[in-house]
């Protein structure tokens, strides 16, 4: 049966997988949403399948206009060598949780998962439509999405990239990663704002008409690798349906045993993808969603009040230092009954005011999921407190999960079979890591701390960490939020 797409501000109807990847944004600035979440019919039958044979199954489901041929293909592409690991999404059991590493891809950040199979998705979908422009991807990243999204699109034939990032607002690896990329068709630019000015500056791009009309004539057109693109969503949810049947298939759940997930959360995406997978029939219970001190996601679950009017902080934990989710306007399109013209009137309200607040009946809806945030000191305890027990080493944000998983289970008593989504090697955020484990280490150059890093967490040094270290840097852009149009046509000559 054909799954379509619609915008959840009801501008567009009926269209299909391919031309929603293409597009990104609805013209209206809504978000695509499938007519339907389709439901696994033998979740048990997929048990034995491997990464690359479940992820077939999962997406012919959502991609319907995709033939098994081109869907197996960019499947194929997507899931290589480029990762370091062959079961591409290992988990890892330490102090009773179970880790789901998402960072095993080239830029050993979760993104991987989903931004290496879109470049594929998208050339296709170009073909598939008979689209003769050259494609512009335009991303605003938090600090891994760029790196992710450029690694996947550098040199795709048909393709430009261009990559904004608060110029202040990532790790000194993460835009190491970003401004030493190679590829005749990427542009990086740091930005003098935060990632919310970067995110509005780049919707605001795609909602601009007459620009749109400018591209065309010069025979250009916007897409996007953010996750507001279905083609990001679609891909992420494999990971959680992979998750569950890895417990099945080594006997740490039995068939039907519910389990929790918790997942490190800014823009709302992953978690958004792992609620997917539990109302497809995937066994899952609680989705527990993790804050840092920019926690109005937390506020959020806890009132029914979407605020964003509040100070920005800056934190250890960067890819969720966001205070505009913009999946979540997927979440609130559903709840409040797939109802565009109420959705609407919400992100309205949001761009107008910077608030809103939803029904009684809809805050109803959200019973599965749980709200929790962790303060920086929180979260360095975790790693070290963690590391001192097990030997295993976590990421900042990851610790950020970690952290809300503990005050959760002492909150409610709850000790279901948990998943924390493990979103980024420790390896990117090197200085936060060690630091939480022994101040010492702070003195150590960047490199110095990774080296460091690999002997305390008796790991390799990931090949993504080892190519950045002596490249050159070949993208020095740097402009005002309000300038960052200029910079899109100064790069494409137009």
């Amino acid at each position: 049966m054909a799954v379509l797409y619609s915008s959840t501000r009801g501008g567009e109807k009926g269209v299909t997988a391919s031309q929603a990847i293409l597009k990104g944004l609805a013209c209206d600035g809504g978000l695509f949403v499938p007519s339907e979440i389709p439901t696994i019919e033998n979740l048990k039958d997929w048990k034995e399948l491997d990464y690359k044979q479940l992820a077939y199954e999962v997406m012919k489901l959502y991609l319907t206009d995709f033939t098994e041929e081109e869907l197996k293909n960019c499947i194929e592409h997507a899931y290589d060598q480029k990762f370091d690991t062959e079961v591409i999404a290992p988990m890892t059991e330490a102090d009773g949780v179970f880790y789901l590493e998402l960072f095993h891809g080239a830029t050993i950040a979760f993104k991987d998962m989903a931004l290496s199979i879109l470049p594929h998705l998208m050339t296709t979908s170009a073909k598939k439509n008979k689209i003769e422009n050259e494609i512009v991807i335009l991303t605003a990243t938090s600090g891994d999405t760029g790196k992710a999204a450029l690694a996947g699109f550098a040199d795709v034939e048909g393709t430009r990239i261009i990559v904004f990032y608060p110029k202040n607002g990532v790790s000194p690896v993460q835009e190491r990663q970003m401004v030493t990329q190679k590829g005749d068709n990427t542009y990086v630019v740091g930005i003098h704002g935060n990632f919310d000015d970067a995110q509005s500056g780049v919707k605001k791009i795609f909602n601009d008409k007459e620009l749109a009309e400018y591209m065309n004539s010069k025979g250009y057109q916007f897409s996007s690798a953010n996750s507001i693109n279905i083609g990001r969503l679609v891909p992420q949810i494999v990971y959680y349906v992979f998750a569950y049947l890895t417990l099945l298939r080594e006997e740490r759940v039995a068939e039907g045993e519910q389990i929790n997930v918790v997942v490190p959360t800014g823009n709302f995406g992953n978690i958004l993808a792992a609620y997917y997978a539990k109302n497809m029939g995937v066994p899952i219970d609680k989705l527990i969603c993790a804050s840092n001190d920019n926690k109005v996601l937390y506020d959020f679950f806890e009132t029914g009040c979407y605020d964003k009017n509040r100070e920005f902080v800056l934190t250890s934990s960067p890819s969720m230092d966001i205070l505009i989710s913009s999946n979540l306007e997927r979440l609130i399109y559903r709840i409040c009954g797939d109802n565009p013209v109420m959705n609407k009137d919400f992100m309205e309200s949001l761009q107008n005011t910077g608030v809103y607040h939803i029904t009684k009946e809809m805050k109803d809806k959200l019973e599965s999921y749980s709200g929790g945030y962790a303060s920086e000191a929180e979260t360095a305890a975790k790693i070290k407190d963690l590391y001192e027990k097990t030997g295993y080493v976590i990421d900042t944000h990851t610790a950020v999960a970690a952290s809300v998983y503990d005050k959760y289970v002492k909150a409610t008593g709850d000790v279901t079979k948990t998943v924390i989504a493990s979103t980024a090697s420790p390896f990117k955020f090197g200085r936060s890591v060690l630091n939480a484990i022994d101040s010492k280490y702070d003195a150590l150059s960047d490199f110095e701390q990774i080296d460091e890093l690999a002997k305390v967490a008796n790991v390799a040094i990931p090949n993504a960490i080892d190519e950045i270290r002596n490249a050159p840097v070949l993208h020095d852009h740097i402009c005002e939020k309000d300038a960052m149009v200029d910079e899109v046509k100064k790069f494409l000559g137009i």
